[in-house]
């Protein structure tokens, strides 16, 4: 009987100390997240930017090629293919830059990205220690929660921690 009345005490002190559970909508988190957006927005500039240089680029090259066929109706045959090789290289070399810089301005992002995604989850990892959480879940697209009840959902207060933080 004692020993009844001891697992019965033990069971209850048990089932009184629930793990403190939480969630965050790693979607929303992201898409208020303040110096996430200012980072998009940054290499969106970047990319137009690039863009708009390609476009220049490529027509000041249309431009000579075009002249470059008037020029060519002029020459010997074994003088235009020259030239014309030269000009294919030429233009090779140019779309292999272009290529190469739009290559690092992607790179630049997402080492950019990557280190946001770091911060974040480290700052959701100090909110539930600071905070007395067990488990702090991530959910939305693709998360791992398929459904909580409002009251565990943190989505709010962390983004307010981040961009609180990120103003500083």
């Amino acid at each position: 009987m004692k020993n009844l009345i001891v697992l019965l005490a033990i069971a209850l002190l048990a089932s009184c100390q629930q793990e403190k559970i939480g969630y965050v909508d790693n979607v929303k988190l992201m898409d208020e997240y303040q110096q996430k957006i200012d980072v998009e927005s940054k290499f969106k500039i970047q990319a137009d930017a690039l863009a708009s240089k390609r476009d220049s680029i490529s027509q000041a090259f249309q431009m000579e090629a075009q002249a470059f066929q008037a020029k060519a109706q002029s020459m010997s045959q074994t003088k235009a293919q020259e030239e014309y090789a030269a000009m294919q290289q030429k233009g090779q070399i140019i779309g292999q830059q272009l290529q190469q810089q739009d290559q690092q301005l992607q790179l630049a992002g997402q080492t950019e990205m990557d280190s946001i995604v770091s911060k974040v989850k480290e700052e959701i990892k100090s909110y539930g220690k600071a905070n007395g959480y067990s488990y702090i879940l991530g959910g939305g697209d693709g998360g791992s929660v398929l459904y909580g009840i409002e009251k565990n959902n943190l989505t709010d207060e962390i983004v307010k921690l981040l961009n609180d933080k990120y103003k500083k």
